[in-house]
């Protein structure tokens, strides 16, 4: 009997250090490159210099951000090591920047890289290398394609049915308009024009009079302005970046066209869009939005602007209040933040790709009530929801629902 005992003993014994084993197995740390015990190299991507240097405070607010994370204690103990370099909005230069920071720098991720045609140079690069392109600083439709590009996915609402949501308005308010289109000839603009068109369907060869289009070199759009005045269009549609979107709203003005003048979304900017064309001229203006504008009085004693100030005051003082993309940059950082915490101690790239595709319901301080972010394993675009806006005195009035554009509006 009492070798029964011992035999029981022993078994169970084994079985207990069979569970520590697998235990211990199970909790070991899982790193890949750019990752270890006290750190979290990411890299990044930004016009610093260039026609699109409006966007460059992204990259400043995103690097303000991770000192506030890192002051706090960091994410599970380890301190981010947030590398950014300027590319300059050139393609070219972006693969230099992604050759460098994936080979020499060696960073776990590329976070937040800004604009469709320098995402696009480096997209077929960090897929082919696994390393993943999270949470890319462009709408555009292609960056939600986990089939073919498992390693890249969007954050922002996409191009396409923006322009679809557009469409319906017009269709709806205006239907007999006379549209005239300009538009960034580039992925990016061309992306834009395409949801513009899917959105009016048949209509589009009959609505739209002109489609113009201009090159990112080009130091003034005030030429195409002029020729789309000229065929006595009523309603605008403009693509375009904060640079030449600002001169749209000045030449607009000075040539005394009104039309309904639809802005894109990525320049719908008090900061540095209609400040320095001009409140004036950019009266009734339509947009759209799926964050907080820091101008907007209605937001003043929100608990999210006060959080939004409260940051600012101590990681980075001198950012332009009125500019959204202090506040776009601080809202994406939270979802980098949001997915490394749920990376815990398995810091491998495959995890962080999983981790972001398991986004459920989050809601970033600063989005618009009711916008909520969502991702799976099938769908890589995370925030797919807008509200219309209109710019009324020195801020934009929010109108009508939040329409989730995944049902195109």
């Amino acid at each position: 009997m009492p070798a029964m005992h011992v035999r029981l003993g022993a078994f169970s014994a084994a079985l207990v250090l069979t569970a520590t084993l697998s235990t211990t197995a199970f909790a070991q740390k899982k790193y890949d490159t750019g990752a270890s015990d006290t750190e979290i190299k990411i890299g990044n991507i930004m016009p610093y210099s260039g026609p699109a240097s409006a966007y460059g405070v992204i990259g400043k607010t995103e690097e303000a951000y991770f000192r506030k994370i890192n002051a706090e204690g960091g994410i599970n103990g380890r301190k981010i090591n947030f590398v950014s370099y300027d590319d300059g909005y050139s393609p070219p230069k972006t693969v230099e920047q992604a050759r460098k920071l994936v080979e020499s720098d060696e960073v776990l991720l590329i976070f937040n890289s800004l604009g469709t045609p320098p995402n696009t140079a480096i997209q077929k690069y960090l897929n082919q290398k696994k390393v993943p392109q999270l949470f890319v600083a462009t709408g555009a439709t292609k960056w939600n394609d986990p089939q073919n590009f498992p390693w890249t996915m969007g954050w922002q609402p996409n191009y396409q049915s923006e322009t679809i949501i557009y469409a319906k308005y017009i269709l709806k308010n205006k239907p007999d308009a006379k549209i005239a289109v300009l538009y960034q000839n580039d992925d990016y603009g061309k992306d834009y024009l395409k949801g513009f068109k899917d959105g009016l369907g048949a209509k589009a060869a009959s609505m739209i009079v002109i489609e113009d289009s201009y090159e990112v070199s080009e130091p003034t759009i005030d030429s195409h302005i002029v020729r789309l005045k000229a065929t006595g269009a009523d309603v605008f549609i403009n693509i375009t970046t904060p640079k030449f979107a600002a001169q749209a709203i000045k030449k607009n003005a000075e040539l005394g066209w009104k039309p309904l003048h639809f802005l894109n979304n990525v320049s719908a900017n008090i900061g540095s869009v209609i400040k320095p064309a001009g409140f004036e001229a950019a009266q009734d203006i339509i947009s759209s939005a799926y964050f907080k504008d820091p101008t907007d009085p209605q937001w003043k004693n929100d608990a999210a602007m006060k959080a939004w100030n409260e940051f600012l005051d101590k990681y980075y003082p001198e950012a332009n209040r009125a500019d959204g993309a202090v506040m776009y940059g601080f809202i994406v950082s939270q979802g980098m933040v949001q997915v490394l915490k749920a990376c815990g101690d398995n810091l491998s790239r495959e995890n962080v790709m999983k981790q972001a595709a398991s986004l459920r319901d989050f809601e970033p301080v600063g989005l618009l009530p009711g916008v909520k972010v969502n991702t799976s394993a099938s769908d890589f675009a995370p925030i797919s929801q807008l509200q219309l806006q209109r710019l009324k005195g020195e801020t934009w009035e929010l109108f009508g629902d939040v329409i989730s554009s995944d049902a195109g509006g």
